[in-house]
């Protein structure tokens, strides 16, 4: 290593050569700039905006209360949770209240399938299922 060599860069960046560069970059934004506008001009004078009347429906109401609206809506939908009706009175299926199908849920519990025996015939291809656990997916277990 020589030893009279600095431990730097000891030559400078030419400022001259930075100012063009900037200047060079102004330039060329302004001229794209004034490029734009007359484009722009040139769209304006060649496709002149027309005004077109508005047809209104005659039948069309516009909503005059967002509110009103919104609270006839949510009284609905307390009516609806909060209150016994028929659904289908042919089938006999009925509307409880959401509190007191919740009170019906826990005392009853939910439905589910019976297991299925294991010495039960394999699925087609002599593939064998078992109930999954916690280290398998249940597929495949002998």
């Amino acid at each position: 290593m020589d030893e009279n060599r600095p431990l730097h860069e000891d030559r400078d960046v030419d400022p001259w050569a930075i100012g063009k560069f900037v200047i060079g970059l102004v330039f060329f934004c302004g001229l794209s700039l004034l490029f734009l506008i007359g484009l722009f001009k040139y769209f304006e004078m060649s496709h002149p905006l027309r005004t077109v009347p508005v047809r209104r429906p005659s039948n069309v109401r516009l909503e005059e209360s967002q509110t009103a609206t919104l609270v006839k809506l949510r009284a609905a939908e307390d009516r609806i949770l909060t209150t016994y009706d028929w659904v289908d009175r042919q089938k006999g299926v009925v509307r409880v209240p959401i509190q007191r199908a919740i009170d019906l849920l826990a005392q009853r519990g939910l439905p589910s399938r019976t297991p299925r025996p294991a010495d039960e015939e394999p699925l087609p291809g002599g593939q064998r299922v078992s109930m999954p656990t916690e280290s398998g997916l249940g597929v495949g277990q002998q």
